[in-house]
């Protein structure tokens, strides 16, 4: 997979790298831990600049993001409520949950959203409650920016710093979310076998 976003970073530059940043932030597959690595290794090659690469970067995750946020928000808890109610096992949720939810939202949905964003795999994920929770769409952008700023340096940097132990790198950033990912998969199916309607 790095082969050939070096190649389309290399080829397209800044444009290049922002569209990859939206892609992965729309289609969660796509690693920003190898796309924004990638770009480092340019910056250390003398093709771009570092804060150039970290804008570039983080406009486009940005871009997908807000797409995200819109498309949560469009949906809305009213909408979501029926299929709550029928598929609440599959869920893990009923709507005395959601309303819990909601309330806590409500206090620390900023943190969440800013800090949510420096995590592998949970970042992509963030809009969602954001926009279903209807958090007010400009302190959503400018935490969902402070987060995914200091993600995409994070990334670039370690790729300009460690260069030709990129390899290195992305097994080690690789491993770290596949161990999230089975964390969250494990957890999930703990709660679909033990979960049981609030009273």
């Amino acid at each position: 997979m790095s082969d050939w976003v070096q190649q389309l970073i290399a080829d397209g530059g800044y444009l290049g790298l922002f569209l990859l940043m939206f892609g992965e932030t729309i289609f969660p597959p796509i690693p920003s831990e190898v796309i924004m690595s990638m770009a480092g290794l340019q910056v250390a090659k003398g093709m771009m600049t570092l804060p150039a690469a970290v804008l570039a970067g983080t406009a486009g995750a940005m871009l997908g993001n807000i797409v995200w946020y819109l498309a949560a928000r469009w949906l809305g808890l009213d909408r979501l409520r029926p299929l709550i109610e029928r598929h609440g096992r599959w869920l893990t949720m009923d709507w005395n949950e959601v309303d819990r939810g909601e309330r806590w939202f409500m206090r620390h949905g900023y943190l969440f959203v800013c800090i949510g964003r420096m995590m592998p795999t949970i970042r992509s994920l963030v809009s969602v409650p954001a926009g279903l929770m209807r958090m007010r769409f400009l302190p959503f952008v400018l935490w969902s920016s402070v987060g995914t700023l200091g993600w995409s340096a994070m990334l670039a940097i370690g790729g300009w710093i460690l260069g030709t132990r990129f390899a290195e790198m992305e097994t080690w950033l690789g491993l770290a979310s596949t161990l999230l990912l089975v964390a969250m998969s494990a957890w999930y199916l703990w709660r679909v076998l033990t979960w049981r309607p609030s009273r």
